[in-house]
């Protein structure tokens, strides 16, 4: 990202959206590979969307990991849209009759501290009230990834038997911010099936509000 936008418009940047596609498990130990590309750009009247795809391989070529970062630059309104679509991942509202059911996290009050140590974010918004308070958020919020780790945890015990492996796709809008010591509900519900796998729709809530729009869950036999 710091290679594509000025400093100055990087800190007009949120996470928007992350889409992961899982070809096959993270084995401890294993060594990846990873790089990015640019993979398009959308200009709208409050900002632009950036989408980032990166790709990950073992040490035999094979793909483990392919995903769409997208990056929501306020205040970006000029230039061009480029770049083709990415993959799509919006709520389908007929989905709603068909609710699978929920599942409930508890974000522990030292969980960011624990998820800046294991994924190695040092945003000081997740760790740090002064400058959480200071970009005008009311204190630390939880890194959006760690939230969409709760929801996917949420499909695997719910839907996968606990098996991990067998999620093969998981992607979520961040619609807004999750807090320290609440509870992140993930609703489920069923699409259908779609070249062998069973696709789900879901959101999920905290503090009565919907923090995780736009999810989408692929799962394997």
């Amino acid at each position: 990202m710091t290679e594509v936008m000025s400093p100055e418009a990087f800190l007009m940047q949120v996470h928007g959206e992350q889409d992961m596609h899982f070809h096959r498990p993270l084995i401890p130990g294993a060594t990846l590979t990873s790089w990015a590309e640019p993979h398009s750009v959308r200009v709208g009247a409050s900002g632009a969307r950036y989408t980032v795809r990166v790709t990950s391989v073992d040490t035999a070529g094979r793909a483990v990991l392919e995903q769409y970062a997208t990056f929501f630059i306020r205040g970006m309104t000029d230039g061009p849209s480029a770049g083709p679509d990415k993959p799509d991942h919006v709520f389908p509202e007929e989905a709603r009759r068909r609710g699978v059911g929920e599942y409930t996290s508890h974000v522990d009050a030292d969980q960011t501290y624990r998820y800046r140590d294991a994924s190695g974010d040092p945003n000081p918004i997740h760790f740090d009230e002064e400058s959480a308070k200071a970009v005008g958020l009311p204190g630390i919020i939880v890194h959006g990834l760690c939230t969409m780790a709760m929801t996917g945890r949420a499909i695997v015990e719910t839907l996968a038997g606990g098996d991990p492996s067998r999620l093969t796709r998981l992607a979520v809008r961040f619609s807004t911010d999750v807090f320290p010591g609440t509870d992140l509900v993930t609703h489920i519900y069923d699409v259908g099936e779609r070249d062998g796998r069973h696709v789900y729709a879901f959101e999920a809530v905290s503090l009565g509000r919907v923090v995780i729009s736009n999810g989408r869950a692929e799962v394997k036999p």
